[in-house]
């Protein structure tokens, strides 16, 4: 069994070590658990962080190119959709000034049947 001097207290009546009072001893520097066990960083976890880091922001740019393509798809499909619309109302407009004036007014109540007004009846007062 082994006997190890620091773990009593010691008496005051016998003697310290020979030599310990002549050479103090140095403060002992506390050590990371790492360098004690001769460990250093851990460059395969390194490098995996650095690989899911880069796929991450990889996706990110990937997301936000497909968000501007498809809002650029928009705008090209508004854009038509609004050049269609306009045709159709120019033409719905050159339609009533042709329609609306009167010789076009007369050729199509001729062309359903309806006939030319006669002269106007008078009725005399009474």
């Amino acid at each position: 069994m082994a006997v190890y001097e620091g773990l009593r207290p010691r008496s005051i009546a016998l003697p310290g070590r020979p030599g310990s009072a002549e050479h103090p001893s140095l403060p002992r520097r506390r050590a990371r658990a790492a360098v004690r066990a001769r460990r250093g960083p851990n460059r395969l976890g390194i490098a995996l962080g650095g690989i899911v880091i880069a796929f991450m922001l990889a996706f990110f740019s990937l997301t936000q190119e497909i968000h501007v393509s498809a809002t650029s798809y928009d705008i090209g499909r508004l854009q038509l959709e609004h050049d269609r619309l306009e045709a159709r109302r120019q033409e719905l407009n050159s339609d009533l000034s042709r329609l609306g004036r009167e010789p076009a007014v007369r050729k199509l109540a001729l062309d359903r049947g309806l006939g030319q007004l006669g002269d106007p009846i008078i009725l005399p007062a009474r």
